[in-house]
């Protein structure tokens, strides 16, 4: 039996992704990655909100497309628990440039937030792509997600 919550909220933005989809998806990925007690938050936000995270919580300037905050547990054997901020925009830009759609890009994105959620990192430099979490992360997207889109 697993006791697994995943709230997903939009703070004055939409999401290209249906809340329950995005919910859905951050629950495969706690289920692939064999986690049985969870407590996340996923909540889109502006670009000009992220930006203050993102300087608040990093002292990095500007937006980013996603900051994950992984809270340590209250007790030995806690449910994993953390928050997840994307900003829509940003990964808007993000998938044209990278010429994709929108809507993989925060699934991309969701399951980036919880593999960070889970304790997973990688490098900040170029190596980020080609690190054990990037690569964890397109596994669990080609099979969480866009054998999923395929045939909708």
């Amino acid at each position: 039996m697993t006791d697994v919550h995943v709230d997903v909220a939009t703070d004055g933005v939409r999401s290209p992704v249906a809340r329950e989809r995005v919910a859905q998806l951050a629950r495969d990925v706690l289920r692939a990655e064999r986690v049985r007690a969870a407590e996340l938050s996923i909540t889109f936000v502006a670009v000009e909100r992220m930006a203050a995270l993102n300087w608040t919580h990093l002292r990095h300037r500007g937006p980013t497309d996603i900051i994950t905050f992984e809270l340590p547990p209250a007790v030995p054997g806690a449910p994993v628990a953390g928050d997840i901020y994307i900003a829509p925009d940003v990964a808007r830009e993000n998938a044209a440039r990278a010429g994709i759609g929108v809507r993989e890009e925060i699934a991309r994105l969701v399951v980036h937030g919880v593999l960070h959620a889970l304790g997973h990192e990688h490098p900040e430099d170029e190596a980020r792509t080609t690190s054990p979490m990037w690569r964890r992360q397109e596994r669990l997207l080609d099979r969480l997600w866009n054998a999923r889109e395929a045939v909708r």
